[in-house]
């Protein structure tokens, strides 16, 4: 994953009023923190900033009054109606420190015919290189057929990256496709006729 540069000043007004402002002048107020350090508030360019994030645990080097920062986004508070961002939690890091973090898993690949997989676990847990995050873990479903299960030890990860979730805990379950989604319709088409009547 390759970081985001962003130019960010430091702020020092806060509060409701404020954020609004901010918002309004294409800005989303954020803090950085971290390393035992005082936190840093800043505001960010919203356009710039908003296209960075839209990866999970994008990493971002940012110019504050002409020094380099390297923060990861920890957590994008979004308003719930307009999903505008409000405002951002940034974790400073360092070149080749370990973090950890939340990878989604995304599943790849086609089942054996007749099987459906059912999916336990959308993200995994990591230990990872800062400035070497992957954006997701791939898992292949290719062929299985039903009673396989796939639990976290049979994640291939990305080099570098150390498993901390449950070794045993099940990623993706592969069972038989059973005649229930056809009883299920059948139902359905049986309550609609009679709502119908």
């Amino acid at each position: 994953m390759s970081e985001q540069k962003l130019a960010a000043e430091v702020r020092t007004e806060f509060g409701k009023g404020y954020a609004r402002r901010a918002r309004m002048a294409n800005l989303i107020p954020a803090v950085i923190y971290g390393h035992g350090a005082e936190p840093i508030h800043i505001t960010l360019p919203a356009k710039a900033t908003t296209l960075a994030v839209r990866t999970a645990n994008a990493l971002l080097s940012l110019d504050i009054n002409g020094e380099s920062h390297l923060a990861l986004v920890k957590d994008v508070q979004r308003d719930p109606i307009k999903q505008i961002i409000e405002h951002i939690d940034l974790l400073t890091v360092r070149q080749g420190e370990k973090v950890t973090v939340d990878i989604p898993v995304h599943i790849v690949g086609e089942l054996a015919p007749g099987n459906v997989f059912n999916q336990e676990l959308t993200v995994i847990s990591l230990e990872a290189e800062a400035t070497h995050l992957p954006t997701a873990v791939e898992v292949s479903i290719e062929g299985r057929t039903a009673g396989e299960h796939i639990h976290a030890s049979d994640l291939v990860l990305p080099k570098g990256a150390v498993l901390l979730a449950d070794a045993d805990a099940l990623v993706v379950n592969i069972s038989e496709a059973t005649e229930s989604g056809e009883e299920e319709g059948a139902e359905e088409a049986a309550v609609s006729a009679a709502a119908a009547e």
